[in-house]
């Protein structure tokens, strides 16, 4: 039986284990051990687990393993709890720092109650889909509903509809799992009022609905831009809190709390 200590974070009720193989050592099988921490009845219970690294070229490094054992290339709300920790930490300080993620190199300002991060620019259209769409956003009806693709550091499919109160696991399974997106999608459902967001996400790799979900409100606000729904500013609420997004020329900025929930210890048991 091996104890390893780990951080319960959340960003608008998006938790996170975090895991710091920097000053603990590394996880061997990362994969397996998300599947089994992330259990919230037998495990800690969390969205995913949060590996940091201090790699020499940037100041942090983040992998993100989800309950079901797959890898995330990015995540928003994970990437501020992350950068939240290690200024608790005494890795960086308040500012901006750079994370090294599977999407690439992002920058993170670290504030006292609030972390901006530079999302980097939304990939629309063929970037997304590459044997699909030919204009600046990928639309195609599906499963009764009309969607649109963008990827905002993982791919996310986007429905412009009024679900407040429905259940939309049945039909947000069978958009993420649509053969046209290779690699799944999450799936986003959005209501627009003025220019304030209301968005709902099913996550892959979690397979439910989260409280939250960072490059799912960027993927909202950057299509709804995009087809002149909404301006370059706009708050996206979702069912844990509310996000700031901002759209640039040169990439998307998306700002919002993260909070530590408690410090302990997980006895990771053999098979």
């Amino acid at each position: 039986m091996k104890t390893i200590p780990f951080v319960k974070m959340h960003g608008n009720g998006n938790d996170f284990i975090i895991v710091d193989e920097s000053k603990d050592g590394p996880i061997k099988s990362k994969s397996s051990f998300a599947a089994k921490a992330c259990d919230r009845r037998f495990g800690i219970g969390a969205d995913g687990v949060l590996f940091l690294s201090r790699p020499s070229a940037t100041d942090l490094g983040m992998r993100l393993f989800q309950p079901d054992g797959s890898e995330a290339e990015m995540c928003g709300n994970g990437i501020r709890c992350l950068a939240l920790y290690a200024v608790d930490a005494g890795y960086v300080r308040h500012g901006t720092v750079t994370v090294k993620t599977k999407a690439g190199v992002r920058k993170v300002t670290a504030k006292k109650t609030s972390v901006i991060v530079d999302m980097g620019k939304p990939q629309f259209a063929r970037s997304a889909i590459p044997a699909r769409g030919t204009g600046d956003v990928f639309v195609e009806n599906m499963h009764g509903v009309v969607v649109s693709a963008v990827n905002t550091g993982v791919p996310h499919a986007v429905v412009f509809d009024d679900i407040a109160n429905d259940d939309i696991a049945d039909l947000a399974a069978k958009i993420r799992f649509d053969p046209i997106f290779p690699h799944g999608a999450n799936v986003d459902f959005v209501k627009i009022d003025g220019n304030t967001l209301f968005v709902r996400t099913y996550e892959r790799g979690v397979e439910h609905e989260t409280l939250s979900c960072g490059t799912g409100a960027v993927a909202a606000a950057a299509v709804a831009n995009q087809m002149g729904l909404i301006g370059t500013r706009v708050t996206v609420n979702t069912l844990g809190g509310s996000l700031k997004i901002s759209l640039k020329k040169h990439g998307a900025f998306m700002e919002g709390p993260a909070e530590m929930v408690y410090k302990g210890t997980y006895l990771l048991k053999k098979g």
